[in-house]
């Protein structure tokens, strides 16, 4: 069964359930504990849900394959093919 999807939020460029790539993000003020990571998973929301709150930064939150929630910079993320990843989902 194909997964549910929406259409991408006017100005976004993922829509829900897009498998993308990007990198962690981190608040200036963590960077020296806690560094960026890089991962891939599927796309569960995009931007705070609020218009204008986040046009500054805006996010986009990504499910990982294991099971955890990631908020990157949409700035900083990428459509990512399975193919391009070299793994099956």
């Amino acid at each position: 069964m194909a997964k549910p999807t929406s259409p991408p939020a006017p100005g976004a460029p993922f829509k829900i359930g897009d498998h993308v790539r990007s990198m962690t993000y981190v608040p200036p003020e963590q960077l020296r504990q806690q560094q960026p990571e890089l991962f891939e998973g599927d796309v569960v929301q995009i931007g705070s849900g609020y218009a204008g709150i986040d046009a500054d930064r805006a996010f986009v939150w990504v499910r990982a394959a294991d099971g955890t929630e990631r908020k990157a910079l949409i700035s900083d993320t990428e459509l990512w093919a399975p193919t391009e990843a070299g793994s099956a989902r």
